[in-house]
C-alpha cells in the first residue's frame, strides 16, 4: 500500500467542514465569526490580584490570546471548507455528465486516476453517502474513499485499470482493512473487470464489486437523482408527479433498495413487481 501524505491540523480540519453543504459552512463561518470576536473583544478587568489568584489570572489571559486568534482561525476553516465542497461537487457533476454521456465507457477509460477517484465519490455522495476522500497519492492509494451512512462505514478502493484486470490480492487487501477498522462492508470499483478469484472470495462477504454494467448502473442512478432534485422547483405540486409506471401503467410506490450500491435509498416501484420490474427515481 503506498504511504500518503501526512495531513496538518488545519488540512484536517478543512477536509471535515468540506463534508458539509456549502451554504452551511458559509453560514458557520459568518456565526463563529460574530461569537468568537464578541467573546474576544471584552476587556479583561484590571484589578489587585491576591497570592492564590495568579493562576487564575494567568488562564484569563490565555483564554483571551486563544480567542483573538479562534475568531480569525475558525471563519477561514469554514470559509475554505465552503470554497472545496463548491469546487468537488462542481467537478463532480462534471464528470458525472461525461460518464453518463453517449461514449460513457469511453470517456471513463480516458479519466486520470484522480478523475476516476472523484467520479465514484460523487456517484456514492449522490447515492445518499457522505463521502470522505482519503486522497491518494498515486493509483494504488489503498482504501481512496470512507462512506458513511448512519453509523455504518464503507470503504472504496478505486483501480483505473484499462487493460488488467483486478485480481484477488486487491479484494483480500480491502477485506483485511474492513476487519482492522471495523468497517460494514466495502467496494471495489473498476474501469476494467475482475478475474473468477476476485469475484469467488468476495462472493459471500460484504464486499462488492462494481466494473462494467454495475459501474454504469450506479452513475446512471446518481445521474438520476441529481436530475430528480435538479427539477424539483418546476415539481411543486405533488399532482405534477410522475406515479404511472413506464412500462405496464401500474400504480407506483415508494420502496427501498436492500443491496448493492443504491442500498438504504428510496424509490418508486411498479405496485405489481416482481410480474414488472418497472422503476423511477424518487
Amino acid at each position: 500500500m503506498a504511504r500518503r501524505r501526512k495531513q496538518s491540523l488545519f488540512d484536517a480540519l478543512v477536509e471535515l467542514a468540506s463534508l458539509l453543504p456549502p451554504w452551511l459552512s458559509v453560514m458557520l463561518a459568518l456565526v463563529s465569526y460574530l461569537l468568537l470576536s464578541t467573546l474576544a473583544s471584552r476587556p479583561i478587568a484590571v484589578q489587585p490580584v491576591a497570592p492564590g489568584q495568579v493562576g487564575e489570572m494567568l488562564m484569563a489571559s490565555m483564554w483571551r490570546a486563544v480567542l483573538l486568534v479562534a475568531q480569525y482561525a475558525v471563519p477561514l476553516i469554514f470559509g475554505v471548507g465552503a470554497v472545496v465542497s463548491f469546487f468537488r461537487a462542481r467537478k463532480g457533476r462534471h464528470l458525472l455528465e461525461t460518464a453518463t454521456g453517449s461514449q460513457s465507457m469511453q470517456a471513463i477509460s480516458g479519466m486520470s486516476w484522480r478523475e476516476f477517484e472523484q467520479l465514484v465519490a460523487a456517484g456514492f455522495r449522490l447515492r445518499g453517502y457522505t463521502v470522505h476522500d482519503m486522497g491518494g497519492q498515486g493509483p494504488d492509494g489503498g482504501v481512496d474513499l470512507v462512506l458513511s451512512k448512519g453509523a455504518e462505514r464503507y470503504l472504496v478502493q478505486c483501480k483505473q485499470w484499462r487493460a488488467t484486470k483486478v485480481g484477488v490480492a486487491v479484494v483480500r487487501e480491502l477485506y483485511g482493512v474492513m476487519a482492522a477498522e471495523g468497517a460494514a462492508g466495502g467496494f471495489v470499483v473498476t474501469s476494467g473487470s475482475f478475474t473468477e478469484e476476485a469475484k469467488a472470495f468476495a462472493s459471500g462477504r460484504n464486499i462488492q464489486l462494481l466494473a462494467g454494467p454495475e459501474l454504469r448502473q450506479l452513475l446512471a442512478s446518481a445521474k438520476s437523482v441529481e436530475d430528480s432534485v435538479a427539477s424539483l422547483p418546476e415539481m411543486a405540486s405533488p399532482a405534477k408527479w410522475t406515479s404511472v409506471c413506464p412500462k405496464c401503467g401500474a400504480e407506483m410506490k415508494v420502496r427501498e433498495a436492500k443491496k448493492g450500491p443504491s442500498a438504504g435509498s428510496k424509490f418508486l416501484g411498479c405496485s405489481r413487481y416482481p410480474a414488472c420490474r418497472g422503476t423511477l427515481p424518487l
